[in-house]
């Protein structure tokens, strides 16, 4: 775990939206990861305009659980909103994502930290999916447009459990629909990324908030607009220089 030695703070960044029913065994789980971790760390939740109890359920849990912290949004935004706000609060150095509805499991966590320090981005990898067929193929398909046209090789980059070092990370402007880039937009910051199996829940409370056909059209755009940036991406190659930092 933490090969390299780097990490100081951990800041779980979770988006929520509409999943009251799963908060308090989302915090629960966090927590006894955390624990068993042995770093100073955060939960972030980021409720993205939910229209439950959602708002009210984190905000009984803060009260009771110092290392929860919390941003609400006063109308939906997105996960990839939701995902930029929590970067943007986050306090530790290394940032852990995961979904809020309980198919991501924390228990994988350690295990993606053995990798972390040699690689700045460790990017989850549902290898054994317990989603339906249909959201299955829609997403074996995006990957593999999405890799063709990007010239990646991340076999599941809407894997929301993954590790990345803040300081990459804050570095990045996420517009909407581009989390599913993350892994490709890290390199483009120089970052080491690398991918491993990590275990994966079926739903059991709430239910999904997407469909194969909006994130088909949505994902068609992004790619173009991510093929783009890697095109223009601008590496600056100093051959020396007696700037002092």
């Amino acid at each position: 775990m933490d090969p390299s030695g780097t990490i100081r703070k951990i800041s779980f960044v979770v988006p929520v939206f509409n999943e009251e029913e799963n908060i308090p065994h989302l915090v629960g789980e966090i927590v006894a990861t955390a624990g068993k971790l042995g770093f100073p760390y955060e939960i972030l939740l980021v409720d993205d305009g939910s229209r439950d109890n959602t708002l009210p359920a984190i905000k009984a849990l803060a009260a009771t659980t110092p290392e929860l912290k919390y941003v609400s949004f006063s109308e939906n935004r997105g996960q990839s909103a939701a995902l930029y706000a929590g970067f943007l609060n986050a306090s530790g150095d290394t940032i852990i994502t995961l979904d809020g509805d309980l198919q991501n499991d924390p228990s994988d966590i350690p295990a993606m930290l053995s990798h972390y320090g040699e690689y700045d981005m460790v990017n989850g990898w549902r290898h054994n999916r317990r989603d339906t067929l249909s959201k299955r193929i829609g997403s074996w398909i995006g990957n593999t447009f999405r890799n063709r046209m990007t010239w990646e090789t991340i076999r599941d980059t809407g894997c929301s459990l993954k590790v990345m070092r803040a300081s990459m990370l804050k570095r990045i402007k996420l517009y909407r629909g581009l989390h599913r880039f993350l892994p490709t937009l890290m390199r483009l910051e120089g970052a080491r990324v690398i991918e491993v199996k990590v275990n994966h829940r079926p739903r059991v409370r709430g239910t999904t908030k997407y469909s194969n056909l909006r994130r088909g059209v949505e994902g068609f755009y992004d790619v173009l607009s991510v093929r783009w940036m890697i095109r223009r991406n601008l590496t600056l190659p100093i051959r020396e220089s007696n700037v002092r930092g």
